[in-house]
């Protein structure tokens, strides 16, 4: 297969799944999809397994329920019914049931602290994370707006070291063969990583170039990061403290707060980033999009 061929594959496919992240909480229609992206609905559903080894129901169904299991806990005020149509369900039954699927339990009984063994044994898939002895006590977020930011990307699936690290070097040589000097690299998490299962979180690493020079190299794909309210938290550490201060983030700080999160994902620009630095330390400020 060519190369051209293979990332126009790539670029339809995380098209598509920015795409179902973006309007999940709709009635997601394939023909109108396939209409909209001016491209055979067959073809559509091929390419896309092809790349991300999971067929387009299948993947709009896990979204939902990721997004549906991340909201019943950092949304205390709003009802089941509420969340299952913030997540694409027109009926509360047919949520439950396809929750209690997944997770093996109620969403009431998730939301009463099902969640947090399910969480805790997600913890004990990174030995770097339970070994942490970061501290949380004394961070303060500042509540801020940001503006939408267009970003090029390297999506892959998984929250491996090793598979991060070698993407985020494919993106400095993309950075280095365009020259760049200004610009921002950020993760974006699709996936709260405290309740989805590592090997199945999707990974986004972004650069953001800061000036609107022409680029050489256009290989990467594009998307762009929402804007919107956002509690920024300044931190840093080293390797294995990210999982858990997310962790703190969503079931300490975000419960304590009294605001709820969106369906945008959260994100981190990276100051220092761990996966290109020797001594693995980084520094970021992390934004957990919010409403009150």
């Amino acid at each position: 297969m060519k190369q051209e061929t293979l990332d126009k594959k790539i670029k339809i496919s995380n098209d598509l799944m920015f795409y179902f992240y973006k309007h999940i909480e709709t009635d997601i229609n394939i023909d109108e999809l396939a209409d909209h992206f001016k491209i055979n609905k067959f073809y559509m559903h091929k390419i896309f397994k092809e790349v991300f080894g999971r067929n387009i129901y299948e993947s709009i169904k896990y979204i939902r329920l990721q997004k549906a299991s991340n909201l019943l806990l950092t949304n205390k005020y709003s009802t089941i019914s509420k969340i299952a149509n913030e997540c694409g369900y027109s009926s509360q039954t047919s949520f439950i049931r396809a929750f209690k699927e997944r997770f093996s339990m109620t969403p009431n009984k998730w939301r009463k602290g099902g969640y947090k063994e399910y969480s805790h044994n997600i913890l004990l898939q990174s030995p770097k994370a339970q070994a942490s002895t970061a501290n949380f006590e004394r961070i303060q977020p500042q509540i801020v707006k940001m503006p939408q930011m267009s970003a090029y990307y390297i999506r892959h699936r998984g929250y491996g070291y090793d598979k991060s690290k070698l993407t985020w070097q494919k993106i400095q040589t993309w950075i280095y063969q365009n020259e760049l000097t200004d610009y921002k690299e950020i993760s974006l998490f699709h996936d709260n990583p405290t309740i989805t299962p590592l090997e199945e979180c999707h990974y986004v690493a972004c650069v953001v170039p800061n000036d609107e020079k022409e680029l050489k190299d256009q290989r990467l794909p594009k998307f762009n990061i929402s804007e919107g309210v956002y509690a920024k938290f300044e931190f840093e550490g080293k390797r294995g403290d990210l999982l858990k201060f997310i962790h703190w983030v969503y079931h300490e700080w975000l419960p304590k707060s009294e605001y709820q999160t969106t369906t945008k994902p959260p994100y981190a620009i990276y100051h220092k980033n761990h996966y290109l630095e020797e001594d693995q330390e980084f520094v970021i400020s992390f934004y957990l999009s919010i409403k009150f």
